[in-house]
Protein backbone atom coordinates (compact mmCIF):
# COMPACT_ATOMS: atom_id res chain seq x y z
CA UNK A 1 0.00 0.00 0.00
CA UNK A 2 1.41 3.41 -1.15
CA UNK A 3 0.08 6.73 -0.46
CA UNK A 4 0.37 10.40 -1.78
CA UNK A 5 -0.62 12.61 0.85
CA UNK A 6 -3.51 11.00 2.31
CA UNK A 7 -4.61 9.44 -0.91
CA UNK A 8 -4.04 5.48 -0.50
CA UNK A 9 -3.28 5.30 -4.13
CA UNK A 10 -5.67 2.58 -5.89
CA UNK A 11 -6.25 2.41 -9.67
CA UNK A 12 -5.99 6.51 -8.82
CA UNK A 13 -6.63 9.09 -11.69
CA UNK A 14 -4.02 11.90 -12.26
CA UNK A 15 -4.57 15.12 -13.67
CA UNK A 16 -1.38 16.39 -15.77
CA UNK A 17 -1.28 20.18 -15.10
CA UNK A 18 0.76 22.20 -17.70
CA UNK A 19 0.86 25.95 -19.06
CA UNK A 20 -1.44 27.53 -16.20
CA UNK A 21 -2.89 25.92 -12.67
CA UNK A 22 -6.80 27.55 -14.17
CA UNK A 23 -7.55 23.67 -14.50
CA UNK A 24 -7.22 21.93 -11.29
CA UNK A 25 -10.39 22.63 -9.98
CA UNK A 26 -12.12 21.35 -13.49
CA UNK A 27 -9.70 18.38 -13.01
CA UNK A 28 -11.47 18.00 -9.42
CA UNK A 29 -14.82 18.64 -11.26
CA UNK A 30 -14.13 15.84 -13.74
CA UNK A 31 -13.14 13.30 -10.71
CA UNK A 32 -9.77 13.12 -10.67
CA UNK A 33 -7.91 11.63 -7.75
CA UNK A 34 -5.26 13.65 -7.89
CA UNK A 35 -2.54 16.55 -9.77
CA UNK A 36 0.59 16.33 -11.39
CA UNK A 37 2.17 20.08 -11.80
CA UNK A 38 4.05 20.05 -14.41
CA UNK A 39 6.95 22.87 -13.77
CA UNK A 40 8.29 22.53 -17.26
CA UNK A 41 5.64 23.35 -18.91
CA UNK A 42 3.75 26.33 -16.87
CA UNK A 43 3.61 29.72 -17.99
CA UNK A 44 2.78 31.02 -15.05
CA UNK A 45 4.90 31.41 -11.47
CA UNK A 46 5.27 28.24 -10.39
CA UNK A 47 5.04 28.65 -6.67
CA UNK A 48 1.96 30.63 -7.63
CA UNK A 49 0.40 27.61 -9.39
CA UNK A 50 1.33 25.20 -6.97
CA UNK A 51 -0.73 27.29 -4.38
CA UNK A 52 -3.72 27.43 -6.91
CA UNK A 53 -3.21 23.28 -6.82
CA UNK A 54 -3.64 23.10 -3.21
CA UNK A 55 -6.88 25.01 -3.06
CA UNK A 56 -8.25 22.01 -4.38
CA UNK A 57 -7.51 19.94 -1.48
CA UNK A 58 -6.15 17.09 -3.72
CA UNK A 59 -2.23 15.62 -3.70
CA UNK A 60 0.05 17.11 -5.48
CA UNK A 61 3.26 15.50 -7.58
CA UNK A 62 5.69 17.93 -9.02
CA UNK A 63 7.88 16.98 -11.60
CA UNK A 64 10.54 19.60 -13.68
CA UNK A 65 10.71 17.34 -16.87
CA UNK A 66 14.36 17.17 -18.46
CA UNK A 67 14.14 17.28 -22.31
CA UNK A 68 15.30 13.58 -22.73
CA UNK A 69 12.74 12.31 -21.08
CA UNK A 70 10.04 14.22 -23.17
CA UNK A 71 9.49 17.82 -21.40
CA UNK A 72 10.54 21.29 -21.82
CA UNK A 73 12.47 22.08 -18.99
CA UNK A 74 15.06 25.02 -20.80
CA UNK A 75 17.36 25.39 -17.41
CA UNK A 76 20.88 23.91 -16.71
CA UNK A 77 20.33 20.81 -14.34
CA UNK A 78 21.44 22.76 -11.46
CA UNK A 79 18.67 25.02 -11.70
CA UNK A 80 16.45 22.27 -12.70
CA UNK A 81 16.92 20.48 -9.74
CA UNK A 82 17.21 23.65 -7.42
CA UNK A 83 13.66 24.43 -8.44
CA UNK A 84 11.64 21.15 -7.92
CA UNK A 85 13.58 20.83 -4.48
CA UNK A 86 12.31 24.44 -3.80
CA UNK A 87 8.57 23.73 -4.12
CA UNK A 88 8.99 20.70 -2.26
CA UNK A 89 7.64 21.55 1.04
CA UNK A 90 4.24 22.48 -0.57
CA UNK A 91 3.91 19.40 -2.64
CA UNK A 92 3.03 15.82 -1.28
CA UNK A 93 5.17 13.93 -3.76
CA UNK A 94 7.80 14.35 -6.25
CA UNK A 95 8.96 12.56 -10.12
CA UNK A 96 12.39 12.31 -10.88
CA UNK A 97 13.82 10.94 -13.97
CA UNK A 98 16.23 7.96 -13.35
CA UNK A 99 18.46 9.03 -15.71
CA UNK A 100 18.93 12.79 -13.54
CA UNK A 101 22.82 13.55 -12.48
CA UNK A 102 21.44 14.91 -9.33
CA UNK A 103 18.34 12.36 -8.82
CA UNK A 104 19.87 11.33 -5.22
CA UNK A 105 19.69 14.69 -4.33
CA UNK A 106 15.61 15.15 -4.62
CA UNK A 107 15.35 11.74 -3.20
CA UNK A 108 17.04 12.38 -0.13
CA UNK A 109 15.68 16.11 -0.01
CA UNK A 110 11.86 14.65 0.00
CA UNK A 111 12.48 11.13 2.00
CA UNK A 112 13.59 14.19 4.89
CA UNK A 113 10.10 16.10 4.13
CA UNK A 114 8.71 12.58 4.28
CA UNK A 115 7.33 13.18 0.51
CA UNK A 116 6.57 10.08 -1.85
CA UNK A 117 9.29 9.72 -4.08
CA UNK A 118 8.59 9.07 -7.84
CA UNK A 119 11.49 7.74 -10.08
CA UNK A 120 10.43 7.61 -13.91
CA UNK A 121 12.14 6.33 -17.39
CA UNK A 122 10.40 7.54 -20.35
CA UNK A 123 11.34 5.32 -23.63
CA UNK A 124 9.63 7.22 -26.56
CA UNK A 125 11.11 5.29 -29.21
CA UNK A 126 10.51 1.76 -28.39
CA UNK A 127 8.93 -0.85 -25.66
CA UNK A 128 12.11 -2.26 -24.00
CA UNK A 129 12.77 -5.92 -23.73
CA UNK A 130 11.05 -7.90 -20.59
CA UNK A 131 14.43 -8.47 -18.46
CA UNK A 132 15.04 -4.31 -19.34
CA UNK A 133 12.09 -3.24 -18.15
CA UNK A 134 12.67 -5.27 -14.78
CA UNK A 135 16.05 -3.93 -14.64
CA UNK A 136 14.63 -0.48 -14.87
CA UNK A 137 12.07 -1.01 -12.06
CA UNK A 138 14.52 -2.98 -10.08
CA UNK A 139 16.90 0.29 -10.01
CA UNK A 140 14.49 2.91 -9.47
CA UNK A 141 13.42 1.20 -6.06
CA UNK A 142 17.35 0.65 -5.10
CA UNK A 143 17.53 4.40 -5.93
CA UNK A 144 14.80 4.67 -3.15
CA UNK A 145 11.61 5.07 -5.04
CA UNK A 146 8.35 4.89 -3.63
CA UNK A 147 6.55 3.74 -7.10
CA UNK A 148 8.75 3.23 -10.18
CA UNK A 149 7.12 5.24 -13.09
CA UNK A 150 7.87 3.13 -16.67
CA UNK A 151 6.30 4.56 -19.44
CA UNK A 152 6.98 3.29 -23.51
CA UNK A 153 6.37 3.52 -26.75
CA UNK A 154 4.70 0.20 -28.57
CA UNK A 155 4.79 -0.80 -32.02
CA UNK A 156 2.72 -3.13 -31.58
CA UNK A 157 -0.01 -4.97 -29.31
CA UNK A 158 2.57 -7.46 -28.41
CA UNK A 159 4.41 -4.52 -27.17
CA UNK A 160 1.97 -3.45 -24.87
CA UNK A 161 1.27 -7.09 -23.36
CA UNK A 162 4.82 -7.36 -22.61
CA UNK A 163 4.04 -3.85 -20.45
CA UNK A 164 1.17 -5.29 -18.94
CA UNK A 165 3.02 -8.23 -17.99
CA UNK A 166 5.84 -6.57 -16.46
CA UNK A 167 3.07 -4.94 -14.40
CA UNK A 168 1.12 -7.41 -13.05
CA UNK A 169 4.82 -9.37 -12.37
CA UNK A 170 5.71 -6.71 -10.41
CA UNK A 171 5.72 -6.76 -6.45
CA UNK A 172 6.53 -3.52 -5.89
CA UNK A 173 4.44 -0.11 -6.53
CA UNK A 174 4.42 0.61 -10.08
CA UNK A 175 3.38 3.23 -12.80
CA UNK A 176 3.39 1.98 -16.09
CA UNK A 177 2.37 3.50 -19.54
CA UNK A 178 1.73 2.36 -22.92
CA UNK A 179 2.25 5.85 -24.98
CA UNK A 180 0.76 6.79 -28.16
CA UNK A 181 -2.53 5.42 -30.42
CA UNK A 182 -1.29 1.71 -30.07
CA UNK A 183 -0.78 1.54 -26.19
CA UNK A 184 -3.99 4.18 -25.65
CA UNK A 185 -6.34 1.69 -24.09
CA UNK A 186 -3.57 0.62 -21.46
CA UNK A 187 -4.22 3.90 -20.58
CA UNK A 188 -7.30 1.84 -18.66
CA UNK A 189 -5.94 -1.58 -18.58
CA UNK A 190 -2.54 -0.74 -16.80
CA UNK A 191 -4.56 -0.39 -13.83
CA UNK A 192 -6.36 -3.75 -13.66
CA UNK A 193 -3.35 -5.41 -14.12
CA UNK A 194 -1.52 -3.63 -11.32
CA UNK A 195 -0.18 0.42 -11.92
CA UNK A 196 -1.27 2.48 -9.00
CA UNK A 197 -2.00 5.35 -10.86
CA UNK A 198 -2.98 6.02 -14.44
CA UNK A 199 -2.29 9.82 -16.02
CA UNK A 200 -5.07 11.97 -18.10
CA UNK A 201 -5.56 15.63 -19.09
CA UNK A 202 -7.63 18.08 -18.43
CA UNK A 203 -7.53 21.31 -21.26
CA UNK A 204 -4.43 19.81 -23.25
CA UNK A 205 -3.06 16.39 -23.53
CA UNK A 206 0.58 16.67 -22.09
CA UNK A 207 1.68 13.18 -23.12
CA UNK A 208 0.95 11.26 -26.90
CA UNK A 209 -2.20 9.14 -26.45
CA UNK A 210 -3.48 10.51 -22.83
CA UNK A 211 -7.08 10.34 -22.31
CA UNK A 212 -9.56 12.71 -20.52
CA UNK A 213 -9.80 12.80 -16.83
CA UNK A 214 -13.16 12.20 -16.60
CA UNK A 215 -13.08 9.76 -19.50
CA UNK A 216 -10.27 7.33 -17.56
CA UNK A 217 -12.49 7.35 -14.71
CA UNK A 218 -15.82 6.70 -15.89
CA UNK A 219 -14.28 2.98 -18.01
CA UNK A 220 -12.12 2.39 -14.46
CA UNK A 221 -15.82 2.59 -13.21
CA UNK A 222 -17.11 -0.19 -15.35
CA UNK A 223 -14.06 -2.32 -15.02
CA UNK A 224 -14.19 -2.41 -11.38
Amino acid sequence: MVRIGGLVLNRSVVASIGKTADSAMRAKELGADLLELRIDLLESDPEESLMELKRTDMPVIITNRMREEGGSCTMGEDERIARLISLLPGADAVDIELCAQKRDAVVEKAKSMEKTVIISTHDFQKTPEPDVMEEIIRESFEAGCDIAKLAVMPHSLEDVLRLLRATLQSRKAVCTIAMGEIGKHARVMAPIYGSVMTYGYVGEKTAPGQLRVDELGAILKLLS
